[in-house]
C-alpha cells in the first residue's frame, strides 16, 4: 500500500501530524492552510473538514501533496550518526544552531554557529550555496523550516538534523546534556 492510500480523509489533524510531521508546512506552502490563526485548524478537525472549509481543496490532491512533501523533507534530513561521520571526517560542514541563546549556551555541537539575524544576512550574502550546511534545533522541528528557507534561497546542500540535538545526544554523544522544553 502506498503512503497516500494509507491516509484516511477523516483522520484528525493531530493524527495526521503524528504520521506526517511536515503536513502543516506542506498544507501552508500549497494552500495557505495552517500557518497562522486566520488559516489555522484544530487538532480534532479532520483533514476532509479542513479542506472543505478552505475553498474546497481537493482532499485527494492534498493527500498526494502531503505524501510528496514528506518524501522531500525526509531527503532534506541527516541522521545523527551521519552528522557524526561528517564532523569526524575532512568534509567541510557548517553547523547552524537555531535554538534560543539559553539553549545554545547550555549545550551545543562543536563548531556550531548561533543563528542570528545578522548571521542570516551573512549566510545569504556570502556563504557558498554548494557547501554542506546542517541546521539543528532541539528536536528537529524548527530546523526543517530553516532548512527549507535556505533551500528556497538556492542552498543546494542544506540539511536538518533529524531529531535535533536531543537525538544526537541520545544516539551519538551521551556526554551532551539532554533537556526538556517546558510547554512542549
Amino acid at each position: 500500500m502506498n503512503a497516500a492510500a494509507a491516509i484516511d480523509p477523516n483522520v484528525t489533524m493531530r493524527r495526521l501530524l503524528d504520521q506526517f510531521p511536515g503536513a502543516q508546512r506542506a498544507m501552508f506552502r500549497k494552500y495557505h492552510i495552517g500557518g497562522c490563526s486566520s488559516c489555522g485548524f484544530s487538532p480534532d478537525e479532520t483533514l476532509a473538514g479542513v479542506c472543505a472549509r478552505n475553498e474546497n481543496v481537493d482532499v485527494s490532491e492534498a493527500i498526494d501533496h502531503i505524501v510528496a512533501s514528506d518524501a522531500a523533507e525526509r531527503a532534506m534530513q541527516i541522521e545523527p550518526r551521519d552528522l557524526e561521520r561528517c564532523i569526524g571526517s575532512d568534509e567541510k560542514v557548517k553547523l547552524l544552531d537555531v535554538r534560543t541563546r539559553e539553549e545554545f549556551d547550555s549545550v551545543k555541537l562543536p563548531q556550531a554557529h548561533f543563528f542570528t539575524q545578522s548571521l542570516m544576512h551573512e549566510i545569504v550574502g556570502k556563504w557558498s550555496r554548494d557547501e554542506l550546511v546542517i541546521i539543528y534545533d532541539h528536536d528537529g522541528t524548527r530546523s526543517m523550516d530553516a532548512a527549507a528557507y535556505f533551500q528556497g534561497h538556492g542552498f543546494a546542500n542544506v540539511k536538518s538534523l533529524r531529531g535535533g540535538i536531543d537525538a544526537y545526544s541520545a544516539e551519538v554523544d551521551a556526554s551532551l546534556p539532554r533537556y526538556h522544553l517546558e510547554g512542549v
